[in-house]
């Protein structure tokens, strides 16, 4: 059968069709926040199959097909590539109104050519045809990064990584532009105890300081962020259940650490009270390098404890959860705020519960200086759809403004997967298109085709001080 997916998919009208096609479709795409693998733009990797590009890492089919009933030897076990994309396409025309439908045929579509529905039946035929166009030079990763006009990538990386193949990147003058994300969620997981201690060691190796003490901790961390920056990295990225604030010297965060060190216990509440001064102090940090700082928040991560110890982290056992987000969010911006020490600030949160609160909570702090300086990052992980998106876009306009938003992101393992930034241009485009059909804005293109464009780009572009 062919595809539903035609020019006006998702545009139920002719204003938002006229708004996607002039003023958002052509756009280059600034992906702000991806974990794309930087060693494979720098290698110019070719996937020997589709398997490679578009299952290997990714939770959402992972978690689809067992929801189907898919055993774990074709998602994440030792079966072929080729028998594992037949599993997933046995699944895909039961992923109906999940937004795996949509993503599976715009990427098909997008990058293959490919008019017709995913299923078992033409699944051996889709698999050798993709996987023989995958051996082009047109879809190594750089051509399918350029494929989708993406000008700038941002990957996330460990506070610890040595950035050799973003340098690489960088010398190769490799196109698109890409630029690392500092991530120093592990400085301060004093939780995990001598995993923490042991990357302590690794931390101070990186940055050439022994890490004694919780001086020489945030010495190391100061050193990282100038190398990153250094580097071209101009964002950092936390992702926490919730962000936490004390009043200072609740606990004495020098004697925290030491317990961690000598391996001995220590109470939520100290971890609660150290995390808050770590982050206090990358802040701090970041907004005298001009950075913006990223905050994901609400998920909760490794439920099925018995699949985790036999699969590993980071396979599909996460899901939202319902933590109390407003009172320490507001005493934790507040902290930086009150010395004008706030840098340019996005949080996304995983709970849709909690999309008032934080469309609400960046009003609070944004202060003039900066157009959108606190940004209520768009839908994130299980919020990255249709439904979320316009739940998102809908809080953030009736409780700020929708038209100083720095717009999409991958969020993403996949170098298939930038349709996804296709898929909220259109998204946006008919929320504004339906607005004008029901009379609640006027029919004004020059002025709504604007606000498209700059949400799609130009927001993001004059957001992040990529080439300074």
């Amino acid at each position: 059968m062919k595809t539903f997916i035609n020019d006006d998919f998702l545009l139920q009208s002719d204003f938002a069709k006229n708004l996607y096609h002039n003023y958002a479709k052509e756009l280059p795409i600034i992906d702000y926040h991806n974990h794309l693998p930087p060693l494979e733009i720098d290698g110019n990797r070719v996937f020997e199959n589709i398997s490679q590009a578009w299952l290997a890492g990714d939770h959402y089919k992972w978690r689809a097909m067992r929801a189907f009933g898919i055993d774990e030897h074709f998602i994440t076990g030792n079966a072929t590539d080729k028998e594992k994309f037949l599993k997933w396409a046995e699944t895909v025309p039961y992923t109906v109104r999940n937004p795996l439908y949509h993503w599976t045929h715009l990427e098909l579509q997008r990058y293959f050519g490919i008019q017709e529905l995913l299923g078992p039946d033409n699944a051996e035929e889709i698999y050798e045809r993709t996987s023989a166009i995958l051996q082009q030079t047109s879809h190594n990763t750089v051509g399918l990064l350029q494929q989708q006009n993406v000008e700038s990538l941002c990957t996330t990386d460990e506070s610890i990584d040595n950035l050799q193949f973003h340098k690489s990147i960088g010398q190769k003058g490799i196109s698109p532009k890409v630029f690392p994300t500092f991530r120093p969620d592990k400085t301060f997981a004093i939780e995990q105890g001598s995993a923490y201690v042991a990357y302590m060691e690794k931390l101070g190796k990186s940055a050439n300081i022994n890490i004694s003490s919780y001086k020489d901790l945030l010495a190391a961390l100061e050193n990282r962020i100038d190398y990153f920056h250094e580097q071209g990295g101009r964002l950092s990225d936390h992702g926490l259940e919730q962000l936490y604030y004390f009043q200072e010297g609740t606990f004495n965060v020098e004697s925290v650490f030491n317990k961690v060190m000598d391996g001995k216990a220590i109470s939520e509440q100290e971890v609660q009270y150290f995390k808050s001064q770590v982050l206090l102090f990358l802040g701090r940090s970041y907004h005298k390098k001009g950075w913006v700082q990223q905050f994901h928040i609400g998920a909760i991560r490794d439920n099925n404890k018995r699949l985790l110890s036999k699969l590993g982290p980071d396979t599909g056992f996460d899901s939202i959860g319902d933590f109390s987000q407003a009172r320490a969010l507001s005493g934790f911006l507040n902290e930086l705020d009150r010395t004008d020490q706030l840098a340019k600030t996005i949080i996304y949160n995983l709970n849709p519960a909690d999309n008032e609160v934080i469309a609400t909570m960046v009003g609070n702090f944004n202060d003039g200086s900066v157009k959108g300086k606190v940004q209520f990052g768009s839908g994130w992980w299980f919020l990255d759809q249709k439904d979320g998106m316009e739940k998102q876009m809908n809080a953030l306009s009736n409780m700020g403004l929708l038209s100083c938003f720095v717009g999409m992101l991958t969020d993403s393992r996949s170098f298939l997967s930038f349709p996804r930034h296709e898929y909220f241009r259109r998204i946006l485009c008919n929320l504004i298109g339906n607005d004008v059909v029901n009379g609640e804005l006027p029919a004004d293109e020059k002025l709504l085709g604007k606000i498209v464009s700059d949400i799609s780009y130009y927001n993001a572009k004059n957001f992040f001080d990529f080439n300074k």
